[in-house]
């Protein structure tokens, strides 16, 4: 069986922890936007995870995973340093464009500040001018920072309650950065479908590419079994064979939430019955030894 150990765990916040996961050959294939596909265990289930960053000296990918359902909430429980995935396919996907933008804006949301990391980069080492959109509901909830401003040339800190950079979402801080900077080539941004939405809206206008990762539901990531399909223009496309990346013009935001929500209901069951089983065994009962009256 192959070993994929886990050699680094940092937890950002009580739901957002980062593994560093062992794979020599698949760090030397990745590309910024692909992704992986992922079983914590033999039974567990296959989950795709945007490729966050990956070291082809060390040989390691990076993945930052939210724990807001069953089994990304198991693997918060189960997977630390010294442990081993199941299963870790990949990379899937076609890797991000890397165009000749001389001036790009990288926006990230939430989870999504992680994989918009390798794409910022990738600009960066393209020697294009690259500013940093990053958004939190709040201060605590920050992370890689740091990462970010060691590659952007300018870097927009966006909170919803302000504690941290401006008070507002990333829209806000993407009208900064076009109001100071009226050449802009290109966006990309990654994170809940709602923010994409929005920053895509707000580089219509103005007709700047905005290119989005979508992130439909997906069972086997190679096109067979249609459950990633996603609208985009005039066309039904397969987010896990011709994307992730798609232009945040064209998609059909909508339709993509609608069937994000399709499994809603059975998502709330399995983790209600697997937190339910975890109650269990903590609170189990040690045998009771009998006093010896012989």
């Amino acid at each position: 069986m192959n070993r994929f150990e886990i050699v680094a765990r940092e937890d950002y916040s009580d739901v957002t922890f980062m593994l560093e996961v062992l794979h020599p050959m698949m760090a030397r294939a990745a590309n910024p936007g692909q992704f992986v596909i992922v079983m914590s265990h033999a039974e567990g289930e296959r989950i795709p995870l945007t490729i966050a960053d990956f070291d082809r000296a060390k040989g390691t990918i990076t993945l930052v995973i939210q724990a807001v359902g069953k089994s990304t909430m198991e693997m918060q429980a189960t997977c630390h340093v010294g442990g081993v995935l199941h299963g870790l396919a990949g990379p899937m996907g076609i890797p991000s464009h890397l165009s000749d933008a001389r001036k790009a804006i990288c926006v990230g949301g939430g989870l999504g500040v992680a994989p918009v990391f390798p794409q910022a980069r990738a600009f960066k080492q393209n020697e294009a001018y690259v500013i940093g959109v990053l958004g939190f509901r709040n201060k605590d909830l920050i992370f890689w920072e740091d990462k970010f401003r060691s590659i952007c040339d300018e870097l927009i800190i966006c909170t919803d309650d302000g504690s941290a950079g401006i008070k507002g979402f990333v829209t806000d801080g993407i009208d900064l950065a076009l109001k100071h900077h009226q050449d802009i080539d290109e966006v990309i941004a990654i994170g809940p479908p709602m923010m994409m939405k929005a920053s895509a809206d707000a580089t219509r206008a103005a007709g700047i590419k905005t290119m989005v990762s979508l992130n439909p539901i997906m069972v086997d990531g190679t096109g067979m079994c249609g459950g990633c399909r996603v609208k985009v223009g005039e066309e039904v496309r397969f987010a896990c064979v011709d994307g992730p990346d798609f232009d945040g013009h064209a998609v059909d935001f909508d339709d993509l939430m609608v069937r994000l929500r399709r499994y809603r209901e059975e998502e709330r069951i399995a983790t209600e019955r697997w937190s339910e089983t975890c109650r269990m065994r903590a609170t189990a009962v040690e045998p009771i030894e009998m006093p010896d009256i012989g």
